[in-house]
């Protein structure tokens, strides 16, 4: 092997050696950058939207003066009967700070305990820091007694 063809099989490994090495850096900064843009772009799909719930009690096992707190797709809703008997749904999450409210049976109101911000039967805000009313729901009793909860 001459001086010439040993520095050019040299130079063919040194280049095999590069690139094998700039290739592995490459990996390891995708095996590094892949997870945090995973985590800094979130998937586009959401939650699904529900329109209607069937709440789990039967209208006649709701005792009258009374407030139940349910699930409505990943948000709670609070299901009233009034001193009257009738029901009212309502969102429960409270307009000012988003937390959740509760049905007062000795003020006959749904308060909201973070900030003291109280709402009437109807989901009018009336007294504390709640901007707006609640959202209401609609309510459909079956023949049966089972109660569907929908948007309004």
């Amino acid at each position: 092997m001459t001086k010439t063809e040993y520095f050019e099989d040299l130079a063919s490994r040194r280049r095999f050696v590069q690139v094998l090495l700039a290739s592995s850096f490459g990996a390891m900064f995708l095996s590094f950058a892949y997870p945090v843009l995973r985590f800094l772009v979130p998937p586009k799909a959401g939650e699904p939207r529900v329109a209607s719930v069937e709440v789990p009690w039967k209208a006649g096992e709701l005792k009258a003066n009374s407030g139940r707190i349910f699930k409505f797709g990943s948000q709670p809703g609070i299901l009233v009967k009034t001193p009257a008997g009738e029901l009212r749904a309502f969102t429960a999450i409270c307009t000012h700070l988003a937390c959740t409210v509760q049905y007062r049976e000795e003020k006959q109101d749904i308060w909201c305990a973070c900030h003291n911000g109280i709402y009437d039967l109807n989901g009018k805000n009336v007294s504390g820091p709640p901007p707006r009313p609640l959202d209401p729901y609609k309510i459909q009793v079956a023949a049966d007694g089972k109660i569907l909860v929908s948007k309004a």
